[in-house]
């Protein structure tokens, strides 16, 4: 009996991508005005089924709070990378080092702290509808 594979919607191809390249490409671009003027610095983990995951981390310059740093920055990184342009949506995993003294410490010795919130961004409004 032959397999048959149906794509429902062109997100769902996968195309390999070089996530080293794409954080290398961002840190340049993007995430160095973000890390040293505003004080929040991301990477992206992984883009699977049409969603990208970010890591973000919170200096103790940024003020705004974790839905609106989920929002502002999974759409930069839509906006400005076209390997994620096709994508619906973006976990953002939130690691905020004013919450603990030793997390600072923790990611410079390459260990993660651990995240301090989830969140997630759809992109198409009524995607659910």
């Amino acid at each position: 009996m032959p397999c048959i594979v149906f794509l429902w919607h062109n997100f769902c191809l996968y195309k390999g991508m070089d996530i080293q390249k794409i954080n290398r490409r961002h840190f340049v671009e993007t995430d160095l005005y973000y890390r040293v003027s505003l004080g929040l610095s991301s990477k992206l983990l992984k883009y699977e089924n049409g969603i990208f995951h970010l890591e973000v981390t919170l200096g103790r310059k940024w003020d705004k709070n974790y839905n609106a740093t989920a929002a502002e920055i999974a759409h930069a990184w839509k906006n400005n990378h076209a390997e994620l342009s096709q994508a619906i949506g973006c976990k953002v995993f939130i690691i905020d080092l004013k919450s603990g003294e030793n997390k600072t410490m923790l990611i410079q010795a390459g260990i993660s702290p651990g995240y301090d919130a989830f969140k997630g961004i759809l992109f198409r409004k009524n995607y659910l509808n």
